[in-house]
């Protein structure tokens, strides 16, 4: 089937879900600034394939991340907190639509040639639109991998009035682009030509996220900023952080990147630049999102926003081994079993901290679970956007504040589109995963139970067949075909007839 980059009415078949949804938002009644700083700001820090074990707080021995673990001394850390999905563009699908991955319109990394992703449908309601709808200035600074410009899957069609960064997750490869872009305008970095490595674009990229925070502390705000880092190439520029971790690892075993890796006039735009500081180049990388963080803290400060600003911070996915990075020295994945592309708790349990200043007790933690499909309806909560219809994310602002019911998820399911298919259920405390999907006439099924196990290690599928059984009928029951994400067998083979 030929991938076409603007969406088709092809969708209509595979999102019923999407018809069900209607947002109806409280618009603003007048332009009174008074009324307009009523409304609580919301920014939503993504990093990206930075792992649970990656940062302070969270027992990490060599990198440090004092602004972050600020966030979570101040605010509230979620034990169990789960990433839409264990790849990006999936990731971010369900973190816009409230819907998870058997839902969502985007389930994979499907690229569209020559830069830029499978775009979304403008026809599904999303966080952008909702904050709209609530009267709110939004933006998203970073690195979007939804659709390129022009195509239903911008930035400007997915409810973002301005978007800064990289648009394509394939260029996101590298730290120093030829350019950016700023909505659909093309922004030069004359320091770079994919030869020449002067100018550090995630450094760009903040530097207009702070500016978007000043131009509008007047006004409520929703802040979208997915960080590019920590994900691959291992790319830090030469400055004191690099110093710092230089002298913490000095014998180090440099990266070689592959044919066309390295900047010149070969280099391969999705590759991976040689490296011969990996371990340092990896630790400076996060400890420059922790810079990010604080820069944004003493921004709200400045503009007297910090008490009336909702900032959530997480990740995409779980750690990557690309590269040259090394999850396995680093203890990025913790205690947890699985890295990137795995439906293990590795490869999509996330590190994520709410702060809140007198709204979230400072210093506490909680065991809810709860996964980027819960942003949506949190957020709209927050906004005071009223939701009149069902989608699969639950609101957790009765956590945040420590008032009210909290609803809890019957369980939470996730589907990956690649490496023969995988599946993955968590129901209380049990977790089941479901391998090789469309690839096997015999998919193997492993259950394990996460109170005892939190590493699923000890697979107790034999033990407990009724318990696999039932989380194996809630994969299928989860699932609604996609026909440019095919996943069952059975659908594969209908997209290609």
């Amino acid at each position: 089937m030929t991938k076409k980059l603007f969406f088709t009415t092809k969708f209509a078949f595979f999102l019923p879900i999407a018809s069900l949804l209607f947002f109806g938002c409280e618009s603003p009644t007048n332009k009174d600034e008074a009324v307009a700083k009523k409304k609580t700001n919301i920014i939503f820090i993504l990093a990206d394939d930075l792992g649970y074990g990656d940062l302070g707080f969270l027992g990490q021995q060599y990198i440090e991340t004092p602004n972050i673990d600020r966030l979570a001394k101040e605010g509230m850390f979620f034990t169990d907190f789960y990433s839409g999905s264990t790849v990006c563009a999936p990731s971010r699908s369900s973190f816009l639509t409230g819907l998870h991955t058997g839902h969502t319109p985007i389930r994979g990394n499907s690229e569209v040639q020559p830069e830029g992703q499978f775009p979304m449908p403008d026809s599904v309601m999303t966080v952008g639109k909702a904050m709209q709808q609530a009267g709110y200035v939004t933006g998203a600074f970073g690195k979007w991998g939804l659709g390129f410009i022009g195509s239903t899957g911008e930035p400007v069609n997915q409810g973002f009035d301005e978007f800064f960064g990289y648009n394509c997750q394939r260029y996101a490869h590298r730290y120093y682009p030829a350019y950016l872009w700023h909505n659909d305008q093309k922004i030069d970095l004359p320091g770079n030509d994919w030869t020449t490595t002067g100018d550090y674009a995630p450094d760009i990229i903040q530097e207009k996220t702070l500016e978007f925070i000043d131009q509008n502390a007047e006004k409520p705000f929703f802040l979208f900023m997915p960080i590019v880092t920590p994900h691959a190439e291992l790319a830090a520029p030469d400055d004191e952080l690099m110093a710092k971790y230089k002298k913490m690892f000095p014998n180090e075993e440099p990266y070689v990147g592959g044919k066309g890796a390295d900047y010149g006039p070969d280099m391969r735009i999705p590759g991976y630049q040689s490296q011969p500081y990996p371990h340092a180049t990896f630790a400076a990388m996060v400890e420059r999102i922790d810079r990010y963080v604080g820069e944004v803290i003493d921004k709200l400060e400045e503009n007297g926003l910090s008490d009336n600003t909702l900032i959530i911070f997480s990740s995409d996915n779980g750690a990557h081994r690309e590269g040259g990075a090394d999850p396995e020295f680093f203890d990025s994945n913790g205690q947890f079993r699985g890295f990137k592309r795995d439906l293990y708790e590795g490869g999509v349990r996330a590190p994520m901290i709410a702060w809140w200043p007198n709204k979230i007790k400072a210093g506490t933690t909680t065991g809810h679970v709860a996964a980027f499909w819960d942003l949506l309806p949190t957020f709209a909560e927050v906004a005071g956007a009223k939701i009149s219809s069902v989608i699969d994310g639950i609101s957790f602002y009765p956590t945040l504040v420590g008032e009210g019911e909290q609803q809890e998820h019957e369980y939470l399911y996730w589907e990956f589109h690649e490496q023969g298919g995988k599946q993955a259920v968590r129901q209380g405390n049990w977790k089941a995963v479901k391998l090789e999907v469309f690839k096997s006439d015999q998919p193997i099924l492993e259950l394990y139970d996460l109170s005892k196990d939190p590493g699923e290690t000890n697979n107790i599928a034999n033990e407990f067949p009724e318990k696999a059984q039932e989380l194996q009928s809630l994969m299928s029951s989860s699932h609604i075909q996609n026909p440019i994400f095919s996943f069952y067998r059975s659908e594969k083979e209908s997209s290609e007839e």
